[in-house]
């Protein structure tokens, strides 16, 4: 299991940026779903409170944090597993923003879309993906976040704007701004 270290000295970092004009910041914790019991709940607990204080040091620098707890696709697992899983990450992530004192207001999550892992037999429609990732962000997103801005993580650039799309059709309960930030999709 990973973690994501270097917060020390962040916020004077984040004001240096600042300085140059920099307005917003990422910061990435990847968790991967396994059959040995991964992500532990001692890894999503301290990714978790990486990613709040990272938000934190950022906000305090004047910068928008863009909070990423990217779920690995590899593995086989279904895309229900995914939702538990993915779940339990957000909802941990944001109870350390609210601890950590983080104006969730200004924030941005850049979540990886519910999807069952690569390696599973049972493939979801784009339909079930999109219904499924919204019904996990509902459970786990608080409404004060103001926009959802998803990763393609290693999804096509086909896939990822289908479900995307199609996300963007269905009525949510809270009015988040519900966009993307891919990076690999859109390089290909």
């Amino acid at each position: 299991e990973t973690l994501c270290s270097g917060l020390d000295g962040l916020v004077e970092r984040a004001a240096d940026y600042y300085a140059q004009g920099a307005r917003f910041a990422k910061w990435r914790a990847v968790l991967q779903i396994t059959d040995d019991g991964c992500p532990s709940n001692l890894s999503i607990s301290e990714n978790a409170w990486g990613l709040a204080r990272y938000a934190r040091s950022v906000q305090e620098s004047g910068l928008v944090p863009i909070i990423e707890p990217e779920i690995l696709m590899d593995g086989a697992h279904d895309i229900e597993t995914t939702a538990k899983v993915q779940e339990e990450v957000i909802n941990q992530v944001y109870s350390a923003c609210q601890k950590n004192g983080v104006l969730l207001e200004g924030t941005l999550l850049k979540p990886s879309m519910t999807v069952p892992g690569a390696d599973c037999e049972d493939k979801a429609d784009p339909k079930q993906v999109a219904s499924i990732t919204i019904r996990t962000m509902e459970r786990s997103v608080p409404a004060s976040v103001p926009g959802i801005v998803f990763l393609s993580g290693g999804l096509s650039e086909e896939a990822a704007s289908i479900y995307l799309n199609l996300m963007n059709g269905i009525e949510r309960k809270a009015k988040w701004n519900v966009s993307f930030s891919y990076g690999r999709a859109l390089q290909h």
